[in-house]
């Protein structure tokens, strides 16, 4: 008996045996004994779980993330802020007065008129170095190489010779006598011997072929067929049955799955009903009558005023902080002017964006195709 309708695939196939039928309703009944109160327990797990995440791990982790922010992160970012750049812009500065100024002074008014004197000089030697090439080492090297060219022809002359000479005698006592020979003594034995080994290689090809053919037929007597017999009426045959069973197996694990799964769903809609009317709605009674009035009395009473204090005092505090890094940006203006005196203003650029409070109007317009 099916407790779910079948799927369309399975009503077109073929008639099942009476076997199938036999021990499809067993397996199912056993299988669903068993599952239920698995499915139950893996339900309670899942909620168990859920619950557990929502109410314990996910506030623990944002507190966790929020204390390794004030630990780790907040004190670094303040360092590097307040401490590590501003003494880092001192360092630059201090550096480029030390270092960097004086280093440019002495490679304008130094370094650069030396290296101008010795380029000079140098341009004068190379000039001197080219006169010497062209009017001395030129015509020096150009009568060297005619002798050496006369020399050249007179030794080829001579080596052409004697290499004909060399070639005529080896023509006539090394190639002629072993051209004769390959011909006469090496060729006819050669075929001789190919001969000989062709019918070798034949008598043994075709002695392995016929020992092949014997162990062919001996394999396939002895081992083949008695291997294919026992799969084809024992293995089989077997298999088929152990694959019904198994296909009814895991059918019936899929029905029991969802019949316990709908099984567990109520009880966890009772139980969670019966919570919910035992605990959730008197806490939410006290929670909505008496904790909501008391909590807006306290905030409107005590946590505004305090707020309202503390907003006030930060306010302070920044401007305090403010007028100070203005005094000591000031401070630092008048120490570079000082030691530098008054850089020159740059001028003012026609077409800008208007300065101060003022606005753009119809009349007065900043952009390129509507400005006077």
């Amino acid at each position: 008996m099916d407790l779910e309708k079948p799927p369309a695939r399975q009503q077109d196939q073929a008639p099942e045996g009476c076997l199938v039928v036999a021990i499809r309703l067993p397996v199912r009944i056993v299988v669903l004994v068993l599952v239920v109160p698995v499915r139950m327990a893996w339900d309670a797990l899942v909620v168990a779980g859920r619950f557990l995440n929502d109410t314990v791990l996910r506030p623990v982790g944002r507190a966790l993330l929020w204390l390794g922010r004030a630990v780790f992160v907040w004190p670094f970012v303040a360092l590097w802020r307040y401490v590590v750049v501003p003494v880092a812009h001192g360092l630059a500065w201090l550096g480029n007065v030390l270092f960097v100024i004086p280093l440019v002074w002495l490679y304008r008014y130094v370094l650069t008129p030396v290296g101008h004197a010795c380029a000079w000089v140098a341009r004068g030697i190379g000039a001197g170095l080219a006169w010497l090439y062209a009017r001395v080492l030129t015509p020096i090297g150009h009568a060297v190489l005619w002798v050496l060219k006369g020399l050249g022809a007179v030794l080829a002359a001579i080596g052409l010779g004697v290499f004909a000479a060399m070639a005529w005698l080896a023509r006539y006592l090394l190639v002629v006598p072993a051209r004769w020979l390959y011909e006469w003594v090496l060729t006819p034995v050669g075929h001789a011997i190919a001969w000989c080994a062709k019918g070798v290689v034949w008598l043994v090809s075709t002695v392995v072929t016929g020992i092949g053919i014997a162990l062919y037929w001996i394999v396939r007597v002895l081992c083949v067929l008695p291997a294919l017999a026992l799969y084809r009426w024992v293995l089989a045959p077997v298999g088929r049955a152990l694959a019904v069973v198994g296909r009814e197996i895991r059918d019936a694990l899929g029905h029991a799955w969802r019949i316990a799964g709908h099984i567990s769903l109520a009880v966890g809609r009772f139980l969670a009903n019966l919570f919910r009317w035992t605990f959730v709605e008197p806490a939410r009674w006290v929670y909505r009558t008496v904790l909501t009035p008391v909590g807006h009395v306290l905030r409107d009473a005590v946590l505004r005023p305090v707020a309202e204090a503390a907003r006030s005092v930060g306010r302070a505090t920044r401007q305090a902080i403010a007028s100070a890094r203005e005094s000591v940006r000031q401070a630092r203006a008048d120490f570079r002017r000082m030691l530098f005196g008054d850089s020159r203003e740059r001028e003012a650029v026609p077409g800008r964006e208007p300065r101060g409070r003022e606005t753009r109007t119809l009349g007065s317009s900043t952009t390129a195709l509507t400005k006077d």
